[in-house]
């Protein structure tokens, strides 16, 4: 089953909570507005968050999540949510459903205070101390092989945007290339985040403290979390992230190829459904030709 566009509301949450966790069900609930598409997210009182999937394969990381994410927290230099609770279907919701410790601040894209340079060495930080952790039973990521895995649909879509005007069709196929060219990832795979969008980074008092959603967590190549240079960070802040997480050559040009794949992807399929999603995959897309352009 998948709930697309279903109501999950408030009087869902609280008839899942007073039914399975009745020394909750006093706590007020409040919907929390996202730009994300795979998880309807509550806040459950002062200090904890509800999470909820929205489809068949969201949920099926949940328990992934729920195994992993409490033996990473204490490695970690920033906050990610530790699970409190795991919740079961119910009350007609067919998904199993997770209650989290509540982390307080903004998406990062929503914070234009932020101090970058700082954020962008913290954030380096968290994605080396990542790949450091012992990946000794990890679970395969889904986005944890090689860029080439976007191949087909990147084409397509730089030819339909190429076509529309929203990207140069010659400069975004040069990026695309450079980073199939690049040797791939031939050691073991690492620790990643997979989906260090903006949206999922959290700030407060202009100070980067948390990282959310870890649907996508898994090993692979470390390639894939060099996303947020060119999907959030400036050319000013940029190397100020690779520096600390320690990126080779090699793995900076194929993180560039899935700062622009995804980018492609957002742009492309979210220009209607999901404007603030499309608004960054435009971004990622223009920052990863203008890099190309400085460097080529």
């Amino acid at each position: 089953m998948d709930l697309g566009d279903a109501d999950i509301d408030v009087p869902l949450v609280s008839r899942l909570i007073a039914t399975q966790f009745r020394q909750w069900a006093a706590l007020p609930i409040t919907h929390v507005a996202s730009a994300g598409t795979d998880n309807e997210i509550y806040r459950l009182g002062d200090d904890m968050a509800v999470r909820l999937p929205r489809r068949p394969w969201v949920a099926a990381t949940l328990a992934k999540e729920q195994d992993w994410l409490p033996r990473l927290a204490p490695l970690l230099p920033l906050a990610i949510p530790v699970p409190l609770a795991r919740g079961t279907p119910g009350e007609r919701f067919p998904f199993p459903w997770g209650v989290y410790q509540w982390l307080d601040g903004r998406n990062a894209d929503d914070e234009p205070d932020i101090d970058l340079p700082a954020a962008a060495v913290q954030l380096g930080r968290f994605v080396a101390a990542l790949q450091r952790i012992d990946p000794t039973g990890g679970p395969p990521s889904f986005r944890g092989g090689p860029v080439s895995t976007l191949e087909d649909r990147v084409r397509h879509e730089i030819r339909d945007l190429g076509a529309d005007g929203t990207v140069d069709p010659d400069l975004a196929t040069a990026v695309w290339e450079t980073a199939l060219a690049a040797p791939g990832w031939d050691a073991d795979p690492v620790w990643i985040h997979a989906d260090l969008s903006p949206l999922n980074l959290l700030a407060r008092h202009r100070r980067l403290t948390a990282v959310i959603d870890f649907g996508a967590l898994g090993l692979g190549d470390p390639a894939i979390d060099m996303l947020p240079a060119w999907a959030w960070l400036t050319a000013q802040t940029r190397s100020l992230f690779r520096a600390e997480a320690r990126a080779d050559d090699a793995t900076w040009a194929r993180g560039r190829g899935w700062a622009l794949g995804l980018g492609l992807g957002a742009a492309h399929s979210c220009r209607a459904s999901n404007p603030a999603l499309a608004a960054i995959g435009r971004r990622s897309v223009a920052e990863a030709i203008a890099d190309y352009e400085r460097t080529a």
